[in-house]
């Protein structure tokens, strides 16, 4: 049936430990990933809390597919109130920990409560235990690894633990798995930090049932033949996501200089492969897109185990900061992952810090003596140090940038590029504006997987209209239109990425980014459940997702004022293509979201409308 039946739970302030089991109809109405994850923190978080503080509960749930050997489903969720934004976290990761829990027997871990020490959590299938992890607590992820695993006896137990940054408590700390695979945005792991966890060590024995197992072995062998064919995986699996940044760069869309600028001269440069290595992948996945660095020069050294940069951190550290040394950005990366530091958050920290900078509001005496120009490579490593360690300057840009803007003051603020606290990603919305509805209405903040991109439907034969026919979109739409046809677009697909998200789906393996159609998508959970489904209950699930995460949002003092786009994108870019060309009006863009909210059924009030409470059946979830 693809799910096992049963709910880890641990409670570190108690150390109880018990086991919840759910019947077929539960996994029906939620499926798993994110459905399960707002099930239990809609139950157990009451009123509003602390993020930090013992009363938050942290959800680590593999999707309804992860676990089979099927193609590019590896995905496991981490949910719980976020520290950076005070709205729902919800963080996605690949790699094997997901897989590793099934293989348990466990749907979900939700973890609860506060260890008054350092403690490890281990599961080997029944036999579940909390572990001292004084000795393990200060070192950095590689070597966290090492010692539980020399521990456990086991070098193939799955690791899912956080860094200093996480033990710090940065806001935009992460959570990684095999050292590479990020639970990133949010900072969850600063959560993991406050509860006093630093890992969690799963080993499992089974595997999830299987309805009908020969048509997930034929839908495998067909993704791994074709996986070099499709346009799209084939890029992907050749060069990994840093292939985007030339394409982004040509059309005057790469971020550069706090999103002053989208081009760069020495895009070339970051897309580089001079330091690559063969690539690596997720559980069962054909595409293996993982981008791997090695360098071993003089004066810099990057270890390949920690994988390598990808188009967002290249990006964030790289052009967005001014910065064109690959090597330097391939370090900091490296530095990221031992220490648990979403790139995304802190390349935009460090940038808004530079604009300010360069714009007087702070100075040599605000930033310890570092001159943080744009351009200036020299401070990008130290700086990662001292945000991990929370040392000096680096504890103030600890706080993410918006905490960081009410310490430098209130002219800092309209150099924020922010939604609900939470940094963009490196996407421009002012050259393909369905980012812009993107990063707006994501029940996260600024997300650039809310939905699909608008580039994939701007023409009748593109990727984007031929594979979302299935869902009623048809016609191609254009990039910088804000019409209805692009809201409705926005709408669907962000639907069918909550689905994804419940699935356990990588959009790097599944329509409209990658090669395996929706259709098949459809025989794989049919043939993993049993259940004879269709793509209007499939996309109903994701949609009841992203009802309960706006409703947890309410619940937390929420409401759609935090709905709000960055200032900044609202004006025209100084160079490049789009140079001087004013691409978004506010009041064009206010009637785009209210007719998201009208197409959805959400209110101004941050929740959801009578009547679509009552469709989506969401009283339902006090029955389970």
């Amino acid at each position: 049936m693809s799910f096992r039946g049963r709910i880890l739970k641990v409670n570190l302030t108690t150390a109880d430990i018990s086991v919840e089991e759910k019947g077929e109809e539960f996994y029906r109405f939620y499926f798993g990933g994110q459905g399960i994850g707002l099930h239990y923190l809609l139950k157990e978080i009451k009123g509003v809390i602390e993020p930090l503080g013992p009363e938050n509960v942290l959800v680590f749930a593999p999707g309804l597919l992860t676990g089979l050997r099927a193609p590019a489903v590896p995905r496991y969720v981490v949910m719980g109130k976020s520290p950076l934004t005070g709205a729902i976290g919800k963080s996605e990761a690949g790699g094997f920990w997901g897989p590793e829990l099934k293989k348990a027997g466990y749907d979900a871990l939700i973890i609860s409560g506060k260890s008054d020490k350092p403690v490890y959590i281990t599961i080997a299938d029944e036999e579940v235990t909390i572990k001292d992890a004084s000795h393990l607590w200060g070192l950095d992820t590689g070597e966290s690894q090492d010692l539980i695993r020399k521990e456990l006896d086991d070098n193939k137990v799955q690791v899912a633990q956080i860094g200093p940054a996480g033990e710090n408590q940065v806001l935009y700390a992460n959570i990684v798995n095999n050292l590479a695979h990020f639970n990133g945005r949010n900072g969850l792991g600063a959560v993991m930090g406050s509860k006093n966890l630093k890992a969690v060590a799963v080993r499992g024995s089974g595997s999830p049932k299987m309805a009908e197992a020969g048509k997930i072995k034929e839908l495998s062998r067909w993704a791994a033949a074709n996986v070099k064919v499709h346009p799209l995986s084939s890029m992907l699996h050749e060069h990994g996501t840093p292939v985007g940044i030339k394409t982004v760069n040509a059309g005057g869309g790469l971020p550069t200089n706090n999103f002053a600028i989208g081009c760069f001269d020495g895009a070339e440069g970051l897309a580089s492969e001079q330091h690559s290595l063969a690539p690596r992948g997720c559980y069962a996945c054909p595409v293996v897109c993982k981008r791997v660095v090695e360098i071993d020069d003089d004066d810099i050294k990057v270890d390949k185990k920690y994988g390598g940069p990808e188009y967002e951190t290249l990006v964030a550290l790289g052009s967005n900061c001014g910065i064109n040394d690959l090597r330097i950005i391939a370090k900091a990366n490296e530095l990221c992952n031992r220490y648990t530091l979403d790139t995304i958050s802190l390349g935009m920290t460090i940038s808004f810090a530079m604009k300010c900078y360069e714009a007087g509001i702070i100075d040599d005496r605000d930033t310890g003596g570092l001159d943080l120009r744009f351009g200036n490579k020299d401070v990008i490593l130290p700086l990662v140090e001292m945000i991990a360690f929370r040392k000096g300057f680096g504890d103030t840009l600890a706080r993410g940038s918006r905490q960081a803007a009410e310490i430098f003051g209130e002219e800092s603020k309209k150099y924020l590029v922010t939604v609900k606290g939470q940094e963009a990603p490196m996407h421009d919305p002012r050259v393909k504006t369905g980012l812009g509805l993107q990063y707006t209405l994501s029940i996260s903040g600024a997300d650039h997987w809310f939905a699909q991109h608008d580039p994939f439907f701007a023409a009748a034969d593109g990727f984007g209209v031929t594979e979302m026919a299935p869902l009623g979109i048809t016609e191609p739409i254009d990039p910088l239109a804000l019409s209805t046809d692009k809201v409705r677009m926005i709408y669907y697909t962000a639907m069918l990425n909550s689905a994804y998200d419940t699935l356990g789906v990588c959009v790097f393996g599944y329509a409209v980014r990658s090669l395996i159609s929706l259709e098949k998508l459809l025989i794989l959970i049919r043939a993993a459940t049993g259940w004879d489904t269709s793509w209007w209950e499939v996309i109903k699930v994701g949609e009841r997702a992203l009802a309960m995460a706006r409703e947890f949002n309410r619940r937390q003092g929420l409401t759609g004022e935090d709905d709000q786009l960055p200032d900044i994108f609202y004006h025209p870019l100084e160079e490049g293509p789009f140079s001087g060309k004013e691409t978004i009006s506010r009041e064009t863009f206010k009637k785009a979201v209210d007719h998201f909210y009208a197409m959805a059924g959400w209110t101004a009030d941050g929740g959801v409308a009578e009547g679509k409470v009552a469709e989506l059946d969401l009283n339902r979830a006090d029955k389970f």
